[in-house]
């Protein structure tokens, strides 16, 4: 797979995601499905209806219980469905007094998307589940006064306020409260991760975006320099064609006096320009004074590659010719940049530079074969070395294309006109 860098450019569409591996991941990734609340609520109202065939109840009760199982089926786009959907399973309880297995499962899964999408807070949403619990309770117990209930002695006025009598509350207090609890703690584990990746987002971006500038700072001191021994050439020039040609009229000895103070001026502004980017700089570097690299260095820059224990070789094809300095120093740092690349990632790789010549455009590419990118679309390499690449052919209005190879390997290609 390849891919072209460009930069400081709207980003390409997002690749798509790697296949789901993992029983977790996997019942993860269809729980975030849009129909997985669909199918689930159909799956629950089809055993609503067969358990209320199997154990017959009022219109009320089955009213109840289908209505607590099909509301499931919005709790994806309306997360407060799950207020109706508990309040129809309380219903069916407090008209039947047993409870169905379908409405507790439907009432647990109620409450967890109530506390998942956090609707209310989730002490609210307990306090108001208790509420109802008690309501519900309070209904029983009028019923088994009326009524009697086996098991249970005909109370009498002062039993309605005995413990024992509101063990339901108890337990549909403790079943909201753990669903209400999970739904809210899952939430708060998907704001974290979410979190987390933004700013590992923003901080890779940031880096990028270090990285390219300073980037083009060390570009556009490079460039500084040769363009400040051409502007001197031209003072020098200048200056000594005064000297140098006595039978120069007036106006054209005043025309070169001026040429060469203009040029002196420009240095100034250059040196001045060269010390605000260079501030901070390591002085480990190399003095301001060296040459600046070409591509007439390569077969040395190879030979340090071959000393370090890399295999290369360099191969030249068209029509060579002179080159301005910027491109031969772009074109020699991208193949510096992407020997380095070899060395670290590939080991003990053999590598291919080639040029390639041709009308108005220099080819740059360099070919490894090394294992390449990674399965999964990541190149492996991605990082300021790239990043610094891309920038220096951008700036001479070129295209940098990194990826496997075609027999494998890892390749960079730099097209760069002039």
């Amino acid at each position: 797979m390849t891919r072209t860098i460009t930069p400081d450019r709207p980003a390409a569409a997002p690749e798509a995601p790697p296949p789901v591996r993992g029983i977790r991941r996997r019942l993860r990734h269809a729980a975030a499905a849009p129909s997985y609340a669909r199918l689930t609520a159909a799956a629950l109202t089809l055993f609503a209806v067969v358990e209320l065939a199997l154990v017959p109840g009022s219109a009320i009760t089955a009213f109840g219980v289908l209505v607590c199982t099909a509301s499931l089926a919005l709790r994806a786009t309306w997360p407060a469905v799950g207020f109706l959907t508990v309040g129809a399973a309380l219903l069916s309880f407090a008209t039947d007094g047993n409870m169905a297995y379908a409405t507790i499962a439907g009432s647990l899964i109620g409450c967890y998307t109530l506390g998942r999408h956090r609707v209310q807070h989730p002490a609210i949403l307990v306090l108001a589940g208790s509420l109802a619990a008690l309501t519900v309770n309070l209904v029983h117990i009028d019923r088994w006064a009326r009524d009697g209930s086996p098991g249970l002695p005909a109370l009498q006025g002062t039993d309605r306020f005995s413990l024992g009598l509101y063990a339901e509350t108890l337990v549909l207090t403790v079943m909201i409260l753990g669903a209400v609890s999970t739904g809210d703690a899952v939430r708060a584990r998907e704001e974290t991760r979410h979190t987390r990746a933004a700013a590992q987002s923003r901080l890779l971006e940031m880096e990028r975006r270090q990285a390219a500038e300073a980037e083009r700072a060390a570009i556009a001191r490079e460039l500084h320099d040769m363009i400040a021994h051409s502007v001197s050439v031209i003072a020098v020039r200048a200056e000594s064609a005064t000297y140098t040609t006595p039978d120069l009229s007036p106006p054209a000895r005043d025309a070169f006096q001026e040429i060469a103070g203009t040029a002196r001026s420009s240095m100034a502004e250059l040196r001045r320009l060269l010390g605000v980017l260079r501030t901070g700089d390591d002085t480990s570097r190399a003095p301001l004074t060296a040459p600046q690299p070409s591509l007439a260095g390569l077969d040395d820059l190879l030979g340090q590659h071959r000393a370090v224990g890399g295999a290369a070789e360099l191969r030249t094809s068209g029509e060579r010719v002179p080159l301005p300095a910027s491109w031969e120093l772009s074109a020699y740092r991208i193949v510096q940049e992407a020997l380095t690349n070899a060395r670290r990632h590939a080991p003990g790789a053999h590598s291919v530079v080639e040029l390639h010549y041709g009308p108005r455009l220099l080819t740059v590419r360099v070919s490894d074969d090394g294992p390449g990118p990674d399965p999964s679309g990541s190149t492996g390499r991605a990082g300021h070395g790239l990043v610094g690449m891309a920038e220096r052919a951008s700036l001479l209005g070129g295209a940098l294309t990194t990826g496997r190879g075609p027999a494998g390997g890892f390749l960079v290609e730099a097209e760069l006109p002039w």
